[in-house]
């Protein structure tokens, strides 16, 4: 007699949190050795009863004693962006596998050919990087510097991403579908009900409240409709759903109120091994760009439009006549406009580095006296900025321009690291940076306790074992 699917789905058969099945002895339970024998099929183990002199309360029983726990041995990963390319998505991705792949998990990446920041060569379509699989999309980024030519990319990877599903996926599959592009998940999605493969949604940017937000289509357009009503279906059959806020969270739950007990905050992550605080005299990146002798406040990462860039450039034209230096490193959409007003205002202290390469990122982010980070007002529960993280292992001061409920000012005031600041406020950042200029020992506390702040709570470690209780959770 073999267990039925309700049977198996019940609450008599349930995970544990051991590593192991754990079991009764035939003794306690009066079943002869040869009367009971396991065999496994595509989707879940099953417990097959050979005896016929077995009752059923038995059968409950033998069940009942038996908890299981699937552990986590093979993960699949969708994501467009995966290095070489510049963009953080990728980056943090590759930083996450590879410390999954450190507790004995199989990994298989599938993601586009770079094309974020700049055009780069090709990367090989099959890499294997230990036991990391990963496997590219042939199809090359088409106008990925504009708004039409994104989306177009987005849509090809998406439909790539389901033949590749169909083709390549193996019964054991848990895959980890990333909102990059944000409609990727609906490959997923069409996977799971054509095949049953689970899959654990992360949310980096929630669309289409974002496109809503920046007024690129209304509410009440038939698209946002839509694409609501496809979210809201998408999260009921997932898993899981991995969100990077608290307040990203509550927007989830906002919108399908039944996924709350799916959706879990894990916060993104730097890496205080790769990052260490390099004083700017023995820094050859500060060197080389004259940013040893000032005081310098850096911008680092992408210029999008869900970043305050307005009170950066009222902040700089306040502080011109000072001897501080801004210094902004990335892209993104809204780069070339900033360079076009720090130029109309007639500034000199600005400085423009496009991205730089992952293994220049301890030298950059250590170049600088304060960092900034920044999110537009209205935006604060939509995304959440990556750029923080690292920031933290370097050990420096940070402020954050961002809304009043941003979940970035209960971080500031939990690690004591740096100040929040209003959108708009320029004239409390000025006053803020020109007390770290002239309080040095401010500073080094401000930086320390950053560091210390990401050593327990970000660090690549602490976040790996957040994603394979989720994911565990998942196949089980």
């Amino acid at each position: 007699m073999e267990l039925s699917e309700d049977q198996r789905n019940s609450s008599s058969y349930s995970p544990t949190k051991e590593n192991k099945y754990l079991t009764k002895t035939n003794t306690d339970l009066n079943i002869d050795q040869q009367s009971m024998v396991e065999t496994e099929t595509l989707s879940d183990r099953h417990i097959s009863i050979q005896s016929p002199l077995l009752s059923v309360e038995t059968v409950r029983t033998t069940i009942n004693d038996i908890n299981y726990h699937k552990k986590l041995t093979t993960l699949s990963v969708i994501t467009e962006f995966f290095p070489p390319d510049y963009a953080a998505t990728g980056q943090l991705i590759e930083e996450l596998v590879k410390q999954l792949e450190k507790k004995g998990i199989r990994i298989r990446v599938f993601t586009g050919q770079p094309g974020y920041a700049f055009t780069t060569a090709q990367a090989p379509a099959l890499e294997q990087l230990g036991n990391i699989r990963v496997r590219r999309s042939r199809a090359t980024q088409l106008w990925s510097d504009r708004i039409r030519g994104k989306a177009v990319n987005g849509i090809l990877f998406t439909v790539r991403t389901f033949l590749h599903i169909i083709k390549n996926a193996r019964k054991n599959d848990v895959f980890l579908l990333t909102s990059a592009p944000p409609f990727l998940s609906i490959a997923g999605y069409l996977t799971h009900l054509l095949l049953r493969f689970p899959y654990v949604c992360l949310i980096y940017d929630l669309y289409p409240d974002i496109a809503i937000a920046l007024g690129v289509v209304s509410q009440k357009h038939w698209v946002a409709k839509l694409w609501w009503e496809l979210n809201r279906r998408i999260w009921r059959a997932s898993k899981g759903i991995i969100v990077l806020s608290p307040a990203m969270k509550e927007r989830v739950v906002a919108i399908c109120p039944e996924v709350a007990d799916k959706v879990s905050v894990i916060h993104s992550w730097g890496d205080p091994e790769l990052i260490l605080p390099i004083a700017k005299e023995k820094n050859w990146f500060a060197k080389q760009h004259n940013l040893d002798s000032k005081f310098t406040v850096l911008y680092s990462g992408n210029m999008g439009r869900c970043h305050d860039l307005e009170t950066i450039l009222a902040t700089a034209q306040q502080l011109q006549d000072e001897p501080i230096q801004f210094v902004c490193i990335g892209g993104g959409p809204k780069r070339e406009s900033f360079i076009k007003d720090v130029t109309r205002l007639g500034l000199k202290n600005f400085l423009f580095l496009p991205y730089q390469d992952k293994s220049v990122l301890p030298y950059s982010l250590t170049a600088c006296d304060l960092s900034l980070v920044s999110v537009e007002s209205g935006l604060e529960s939509l995304v959440a900025p990556s750029k923080l993280y690292p920031a933290l292992a370097a050990g420096r001061p940070i402020a954050t321009i961002c809304p009043k409920d941003s979940y970035l000012r209960q971080l500031i005031a939990d690690g004591k690291f740096g100040i929040s600041i209003d959108n708009g406020e320029s004239d409390t950042l000025s006053k803020f940076i020109l007390k770290l200029k002239s309080d040095r020992q401010l500073a080094e506390k401000m930086g320390n306790a950053a560091r210390e702040y990401l050593q327990s709570n970000f660090t690549p470690e602490i976040i790996s074992k957040q994603y394979i209780n989720v994911l565990e959770q998942a196949i089980n």
